[in-house]
């Protein structure tokens, strides 16, 4: 109870929504041990339970899994080969720390598939798809919002960002052009996206940053939707390509 005698009301965290479609990549083997490995190590990477950096005792990653050293070995060679980690002679492995190059040539890349991806929608999508994908960018919206407001936690910031790629690769889904879905997904453009905004800590956005792209793509020509993603892309770039600058200066032993 206040002083005043009046309630605290602490800010209330909204629920993240159920996305139409998931964002996980596909294992061959989603139940093995390396696969599940894969999945946990990776998700705390994406959460920053694992920072850009971080070293990683394979030893140390199977005792918190409660599975063997073999398979956390092969979910790291996986997570080096995507880019994830990585490994150096007589060092070890850790979490890599991203280059200036890496982040403009995954820009390069992300804008390219996306603006693509967005311009199909322009022109493919139906009118409860274009609904959909608006009510999706208002609440992406106001999922940040909250973070910004201080009533998130990494968890919730992990589901907020699940959501954020969700609505992306909702966009290439209604594209209808499978190979383009495919290559935005494989190439984690937006995985790559999410850990260079989260080692930077970029969390300030427009109110309404997501719900003006989706408005563009819902009733703009394909033209001024391949735009309105290129702007989008290249919003904060140089926010991100600044923090990274500053983290490849502090980084000794590795490069």
């Amino acid at each position: 109870m206040a002083p005043s005698g009046r309630k605290i009301v602490k800010a209330k965290r909204p629920a993240v929504p159920a996305p139409p479609a998931a964002g996980a990549g596909n294992d061959a083997t989603p139940n093995s041990l390396a696969a599940l490995a894969y999945r946990e190590i990776r998700n705390q990477i994406l959460r920053g339970d694992l920072p850009v950096g971080v070293s990683l005792s394979r030893r140390k990653l199977a005792g918190e899994l409660k599975i063997s050293v073999p398979p956390v070995m092969e979910a790291l060679q996986r997570l080096e080969s995507e880019g994830l980690v990585e490994s150096k002679p007589r060092v070890g492995t850790r979490v890599r720390i991203p280059t200036r190059q890496d982040v403009e040539d995954r820009s390069l890349l992300r804008e390219a598939l996306e603006m693509q991806a967005a311009r199909l929608f322009a022109e493919r999508a139906s009118p409860a798809e274009k609904k959909e994908l608006l009510q999706m960018g208002r609440q992406v919206d106001q999922l940040y919002a909250s973070c910004e407001a201080g009533v998130s936690n990494r968890d919730f910031l992990f589901s907020v960002n699940t959501y954020h790629m969700n609505l992306h690769l909702r966009i290439a889904d209604c594209a209808r052009c499978p190979v383009l879905r495919d290559a935005i997904e494989k190439e984690q453009v937006l995985v790559f996206n999410w850990i260079y905004e989260t080692a930077v800590k970029r969390r300030s956005l427009a109110s309404d940053y997501h719900a003006r792209l989706t408005r563009v793509l819902a009733a703009g020509t394909p033209a001024e939707a391949a735009e309105a993603m290129q702007q989008h892309i290249r919003h904060g770039l140089r926010e991100i390509l600044d923090g990274l600058g500053q983290l490849e200066a502090d980084d000794t032993g590795w490069r």
